[in-house]
């Protein structure tokens, strides 16, 4: 259990640091990443233009972070604050100009080899695009 929190500890602390290698790093080659509200994307490759697409778009920092693990270690989940800029059009989204956002957020993972298997990312959507469009 504890290295499981420790995992996810660094997984964050990577994405707090913009690291994405650091984050890719914690991830198995065969990640399965469910996106808020989306599909599942398949592979450490995918995960990484995850990455590039959010960098175009966003600046987020995560606070108040609280990791959890099942006594085994293979399954865990995240809470945390998002703050955050929008900072460049996202597909299908409201038009971008800096907007600021602070939202909570979720995360559940499985755990395989010491490594992240499976990352599902939850927040609410329409609570975030009532903030970017002024709502």
């Amino acid at each position: 259990m504890s290295d499981t929190i420790a995992l996810i500890q660094r997984y964050y602390e990577a994405f707090n640091r913009g690291d994405w290698e650091a984050m890719l790093a914690c991830l198995t080659d065969d990640v399965a990443h469910d996106l808020n509200q989306g599909g599942r994307e398949h592979g450490r490759e995918a995960f990484r233009a995850f990455l590039a697409r959010m960098q175009a778009s966003y600046r987020e920092q995560l606070q108040k972070i609280v990791v959890m693990a099942s006594a085994d270690g293979l399954r865990a989940a995240a809470e945390y604050e998002v703050h955050g800029s929008y900072l460049a059009d996202d597909e299908g989204l409201p038009p971008a100009h800096g907007q600021r956002y602070v939202l909570p957020g979720g995360a559940f993972f499985d755990i395989r080899d010491g490594r992240i298997s499976r990352v599902s990312n939850y927040y609410n959507l329409n609570d975030w695009i009532a903030q970017v469009s002024g709502g």
